[in-house]
């Protein structure tokens, strides 16, 4: 599926916040970075996904993993662990929530993937 083909479906605020991702992870140097549009969301790879944007019904959830447990207002579900790794989950609601505290996550969850 194309990146264009998968908006013209989705939610409007689903786009502002997909793009405002990438300028931030583009700005901080962080790539180069495999796009692959889902049915179910927009998976951010390296060599294997390193974050997943999937669509909800009223924001787009941002899930990431990392080697350790972090703490934030918008994260709202449960952090799960798993193989010493740690499943984190943002809610935002629009391309303002999206912090650099948020795209530093982004950035580390990129490094611990593979290359």
């Amino acid at each position: 599926m194309l990146l264009d083909e998968y908006f013209s479906t989705g939610p409007e605020r689903e786009r502002p916040i997909f793009d405002a991702v990438m300028a931030e992870l583009d700005d901080a140097g962080i790539g180069p970075i495999h796009v692959e549009p889902l049915a179910v969301g927009i998976f951010l790879k390296r060599a294997q996904t390193f974050a997943q944007l999937r669509p909800m019904q009223r924001w787009v959830a941002l899930s990431f993993s990392l080697g350790r447990q972090v703490d934030h207002p918008l994260i709202t579900r449960k952090v799960t662990a798993y193989s010493g790794r740690y499943y984190h989950v943002v809610n935002l609601r629009s391309r303002d929530d999206l912090d650099d505290q948020i795209v530093g996550w982004l950035a580390e969850a990129y490094d611990a993937a593979p290359g």
